[in-house]
């Protein structure tokens, strides 16, 4: 009885259509079980050796691709057997990754499993291989062994022959026209299972998002980020399905990813189609320069390098984790939480961030995801993707669909490059539908938009502008898209609070919005006030003037008694987590008020505005931000001192028809009102 899977009508399709270019997937993983390579590599042996639809002829390959990495494969435990072997035989071919480094005017090739550094290296090598010189390749490695007279036998491996594991040529134009015999759908379940996936098991949705993470691949300069739980395969596609993409795991340098001032050495980001950052919390301690230099090339391609200007197109794909569920990230922060500082201080970087991938929405990997179906050889789809990167479909969409008011012009090439990678995928041959460029256009937007939503709850109002949608030209319809994981945030709770809580918010130099809960409590004492934490600077002044303010007033307040017994602590809560420099006196000063008098606030309510040490009321730095937060997340009305009143002309009457103004002109009207006493 045979014990290979069923074939279906689309494994012999492929076979007929793809003949020669196509492997089954489950042979893959049984070989990778035993043999710790690339999948790229191993597919190479399998494409080599078991292209067939015969049973036989597929198991006599697999011993074939078996013997041959026995037998050339080197283990990273059997380098000395390795460097005996080539030096008993006199020369030796075996399969390793190799990279070169410029020592002196000498250029010395390491063999990684061989376990060799300093291996002579034919320089016409270096100059035909680029990526040689930063991260290596794998390759077939031609090995002969001499004793070095010049070096009196320390090193005396030397590469006669080195063969790149890469398709020797590849036809764009017949695999664009070959398409042509698929219908969308069998395309698509093509290019999954090409990727290892099993489709049938997944809904349209899901397939579409593990076809994402092959745009960086595709399309030039393409900004991705994908967070989400462990175990959901997040860089697999730039880890195992290219030999044109680099993974780094860790911090790098400017030099490393940029070359050197000197321009003797280039870059990452010019040596390779996609630069990947595995696990992005560990850029923590990378330098502030790196992000400096990716936030100008992720912008437009182009880096300053000494004095010239260079360009690269390599795509970067940033992958992390998040520790929490998605509901409780977006009800209690944001989804770039999970970035290190470096990254998540700097909103510019993350504004040019493309599209982000919502990893949450992708299942742990179990057996009934991988298929035992056939699909492209990677090597053969890695080269079909990067001849795909010279086409542009970003105009496409133009034929039949406009962008809303909405989409800034970073949105909108944001969108375009999303939309252009889809098609590069789905219709490499550019044959797409008014209701296929639609759904991927739908589709782009919705994780544009993800970014900017994030990056308004992170408070910076110059992101406010979210409402994405796509306009119909034929009809003028206007669909509006929005974001599943969406949400009302309500950090301003609709029901009513304890006494000695308030929210409040404070807006700085550049806009950037704080939300702030101030929580005041009450201990027997002598009258002195006690920071929990969360206050400093410009914060812990406004507070300590307010609380004078409190001191010199407790009497005609009628809370003398009460403050000279007891000491009160106050906490004040960032709820935005962006550390703006916030001036909240006339909030604390009325949580303080409300905690004597043990008096609940009005519910739903956000007090703006500071004071002068001599109780003065100081107007709220502006209030188009602060009412568009506070309407965001749950606000009902606002206490917003009489100086802002003209202000209001600047305010989006959505905002006034959601929250009602209460104003007042001195900080005993400001505590009244409040507390719903007059």
């Amino acid at each position: 009885m045979s014990s290979f899977p069923a074939r279906d009508l689309l494994d012999d399709k492929v076979n007929r259509v793809f003949a020669g270019r196509v492997v089954r997937k489950d042979l893959v993983r049984k070989v990778k079980v035993g043999a710790n390579v690339p999948v790229f590599v191993l597919e190479f042996l399998l494409g080599k050796y078991c292209a067939s639809s015969d049973e036989m002829a597929i198991q006599m390959g697999l011993q074939v691709v078996n013997d041959t990495l026995a037998e050339n494969y080197i283990r990273p435990d059997e380098s000395m057997k390795a460097q005996s072997k080539v030096k008993e035989r006199g020369r030796w071919t075996f399969i390793d990754k190799i990279r070169v480094r410029l020592v002196d005017s000498d250029y010395w090739a390491e063999l990684s499993n061989f376990g060799h550094k300093n291996v002579h290296i034919p320089e016409h090598y270096v100059r035909d291989f680029d990526r040689l010189l930063t991260g290596g390749i794998w390759a077939q490695v031609d090995v002969r062994f001499e004793y070095d007279e010049e070096n009196r036998g320390k090193y005396p491996f030397w590469i006669e022959k080195i063969t790149p594991i890469q398709l020797a040529a590849f036809q764009l134009d017949d695999y664009r026209r070959l398409r042509g015999e698929f219908t969308t759908d069998e395309w698509m379940d093509l290019m999954l299972r090409s990727m290892g996936y099993e489709p049938t098991v997944m809904d349209r949705r899901l397939k579409l998002l593990f076809l994402l993470r092959l745009v960086p691949l595709c399309e030039q300069n393409f900004n991705l980020v994908e967070l989400g739980p462990r175990g959901t395969g997040k860089s697999y596609a730039v880890q195992e399905m290219s030999p044109y993409a680099s993974l780094l795991t860790g911090g790098t340098t400017v030099a490393n990813l940029f070359g050197h001032m000197s321009g003797r050495q280039k870059g990452l980001v010019q040596l390779w189609d996609v630069v990947g950052f595995d696990e992005v919390a560990d850029l923590q301690k990378m330098p502030k320069e790196v992000v400096t230099t990716l936030k100008t090339y992720c912008e437009s391609g182009r880096f300053q390098r000494g004095q010239e200007e260079v360009s690269g197109y390599a795509s970067i794909a940033l992958f992390g984790n998040t520790q929490q569920p998605v509901d409780v990230m977006v009800q209690t922060g944001h989804l770039f939480a999970p970035m290190p500082d470096i990254i998540r201080d700097d909103m510019a970087f993350i504004d040019r961030l493309h599209f982000y991938l919502p990893g949450w929405e992708v299942p742990k990997m179990r057996n009934e995801h991988f298929t035992d179906h056939y699909g492209f050889v990677v090597d053969y789809l890695a080269e079909a993707l990067r001849e795909l990167r010279k086409l542009n479909f970003t105009e496409t969409l133009d034929h039949h669909f406009s962008l809303g008011a909405h989409l800034n012009a970073r949105d909108r090439k944001a969108v375009r490059r999303t939309v252009s990678g889809l098609i590069k995928l789905l219709y490499p041959n550019g044959k797409i539908t008014k209701e296929e460029l639609a759904e991927l256009l739908a589709f782009g937007i919705e994780g544009r938009r993800r970014v900017k939503e994030q990056l308004k709850k992170m408070g910076s109002f110059e992101y406010y502008h979210t409402s994405f949608s796509y306009l119909d030209n034929e009809s003028g319809e206007e669909l509006f898209v929005g974001v599943p994981e969406q949400g009302g945030r309500d950090l301003i709770s609709s029901d009513p609070l304890p006494p000695g809580t308030i929210y409040t918010a404070s807006v700085s130099g550049d806009g950037t919005v704080g939300l702030y809960r101030i929580e005041v409590s009450q201990s027997s004492g002598t009258g002195k006030l006690k920071s929990a934490g969360g206050i400093s600077g410009t914060m812990r002044e406004s507070i300590a003037r307010a609380f004078s303010v409190l001191q010199a007033q407790k009497t005609p307040f009628g809370v003398a008694r009460e403050l000279d017994t007891s000491d009160l602590h106050v906490e004040v809560i960032d709820l935005l987590g962006n550390r703006v420099e916030a001036e909240l006196g006339v909030a604390f000063f009325v949580a303080a008020y409300s905690m004597l008098r043990k008096a609940p606030p009005q519910a739903g309510l956000l007090v703006l505005g500071d004071m002068s040490v001599q109780g003065n009321i100081k107007a709220a730095r502006s209030l188009t931000e602060p009412l568009q937060v506070a309407r965001d997340n749950g606000a009902r009305r606002v206490l917003v001192p009489i100086e802002n009143k003209r202000q209001f002309l600047e305010v989006n009457a959505d905002v006034l028809e959601a929250v009602d103004p209460i104003f007042y002109g001195d900080v005993r009207q400001a505590a009244f009102k409040a507390l719903g006493l007059t």
